[in-house]
Parts: C-alpha cells; sequence; structure tokens
C-alpha cells in the first residue's frame, strides 16, 4: 500500500471517531431534562457567586488623561490624513493604469 492510501484510511477513521464522540456527546446532553438543566444551572450561580462574595466587584477603568490619547481632534485629524492618503494612492493607480 502507499503512503497516501495509508494516509486517506488514517484520516478517514479520524473522521469518523470524531463523529462517534460529537454524537455520544450530543446524546448525552439530550438526555437531560429540562428540570434538570435548570437545577444545574440555579446550583451552578449559586456556587459563582458564592466563590465572589469575599471580592469586590470591579471599579471603574481609568480613563487616560486627553493629552495622553491626543483628544477627539487629534483622532479625527489623524483619521483624515489616512483617508487623504488613501484616496490619493486611488488616484495614482487609476490614472497610472489609464495611461498604458
Amino acid at each position: 500500500m502507499r503512503w497516501w492510501k495509508v494516509l486517506g484510511v488514517a484520516a478517514f477513521a479520524g473522521v469518523a471517531a470524531t463523529g462517534v464522540a460529537i454524537a455520544r456527546a450530543e446524546r448525552k446532553r439530550r438526555a437531560y431534562t429540562p428540570e434538570q438543566v435548570r437545577d444545574r444551572l440555579r446550583e451552578r450561580v449559586a456556587e459563582a457567586s458564592a466563590g465572589a462574595e469575599g471580592t469586590e466587584p470591579p471599579g471603574p477603568v481609568p480613563v487616560p488623561e486627553s493629552s495622553e490619547r491626543g483628544g477627539p481632534s487629534a483622532r479625527v485629524r489623524s483619521a483624515l490624513a489616512r483617508v487623504r492618503h488613501r484616496v490619493s494612492t486611488v488616484r495614482s493607480t487609476v490614472l497610472t493604469r489609464g495611461r498604458s
């Protein structure tokens, strides 16, 4: 048998095994009744809230000063410069193609 045939058979076996594993997990998931799912979710929420009782909620995220980030007008100027550059690039490309 050639090596690519062996590789093909191995790939087919891998795909089949993956399909079997997915089908088995799906059967397990569907075996729960809606009440069991709700109970499990309530247990998980209780565990998560019990674990988070000792910690403080996260505070506000610090915003950099306007001098650090440039402020709105600097961002607008930067965006306009990028647009102008792109437009000039497109214009030069279109003009050079039209001359040939």
